[in-house]
């Protein structure tokens, strides 16, 4: 897990006046809408946020990460450092009815986390990882992938919330990426296959705790398109990415679909309403550096501070 470099130059900013901006685009900017929370849905989030408690943000960096997060009743967060201190400075901006869940420390020192508004989603019982017995590890295989699958770099963390009569099963997943070559893709599109593999199974378990299983997060997916090797080992299995109503991918230096929140078709149908977003906080924040300095550098005072990935949002009903 890597810090990014921190920037090199100085650039001052209003956090009060960069978050109205921010919610002034969310609600008026065209196809970036987010629906405002409300008793019968649940808003649910994922992201990606770069080396958190790593990268040295101050207080107002947390400001605006806390009130992204805020607009959420349940978010997945990736890339927690072992060092909680990232997470705990946004806790301390989040509205007092926020609370907290994160795994252990896998893969580069990362955790997986949850933040979510505990007087509306309740966390049940089942809390655990998911990992691949050895007798398993067998099944774990895709036509034309000669390697065998190594185990995961980082556990997909589960977790069990309910919100109203709504009880499901979260996993929050960031899987390995390496580099952009062949074999670093084939070990990723095993990691991919092997969450999918365990959802499809665990979901017709009579033993289940719930049926409903939602996989979210950082999948390190390229393209969402045929021929993908990560995208097609996630759908083997049944799991489906709807499509997103912005069309612009959660990578912000790259047209990657990296972040995805999928689930088994007809599992959901009385629960997604269908919308499903990305929000690209970057088209509005730092007007004033985006004005004076290259998109480089503001790319990278943005994906240093903030991050360098964008929120991804659906709606479900809970009522």
């Amino acid at each position: 897990m890597p810090s990014f470099p921190k920037p090199r130059f100085a650039f001052d900013f209003d956090p009060v006046r960069e978050i109205e901006v921010i919610r002034h685009y969310r609600d008026t900017r065209d196809g970036r809408q987010i629906p405002p929370r409300d008793a019968g849905h649940l808003l649910l989030a994922t992201w990606n946020i770069a080396n958190l408690g790593l990268q040295q943000r101050r207080e107002r960096d947390y400001r605006i990460l806390a009130e992204i997060i805020s607009w959420f009743d349940l978010i997945a967060v990736q890339e927690v450092h072992d060092n909680l201190a990232g997470l705990r400075g946004i806790q301390e901006h989040l509205p007092e009815d926020y609370q907290a869940v994160f795994s252990d420390k896998g893969g580069n020192e990362e955790r997986g986390g949850f933040f979510y508004d505990a007087s509306k989603i309740g966390q049940l019982e089942l809390v655990g990882e998911i990992a691949i017995p050895p007798k398993e590890v067998k099944w774990i295989k895709l036509t034309g992938v000669d390697r065998e699958f190594s185990g995961f770099d980082r556990n997909p963390f589960l977790v069990s919330f309910v919100a109203g009569d709504f009880e499901f099963v979260l996993i929050n997943v960031h899987l390995y990426f390496g580099d952009d070559t062949r074999a670093d893709r084939e070990r990723r599109s095993l990691e991919a296959f092997a969450v999918s593999r365990w959802a499809d199974l665990r979901r017709d378990d009579e033993h289940a705790y719930v049926p409903h299983i939602l996989a979210l997060g950082d999948f390190n997916l390229p393209k969402v398109e045929p021929g993908d090797l990560i995208y097609t080992a996630l759908r083997r299995r049944g799991l489906e990415r709807p499509p997103h109503s912005t069309r612009i991918s959660s990578s912000i230096a790259e047209d990657k679909d990296y972040d995805q929140i999928m689930f088994f078709p007809g599992a959901l149908d009385d629960r997604f309403t269908g919308q499903i977003g990305v929000f690209d906080f970057d088209g509005a924040v730092f007007a004033e550096l985006w004005q004076n300095r290259t998109p480089a550098q503001f790319r990278a005072y943005v994906r240093y501070y903030l991050s360098d990935h964008r929120p991804l949002w659906a709606r479900f009903r809970i009522a």
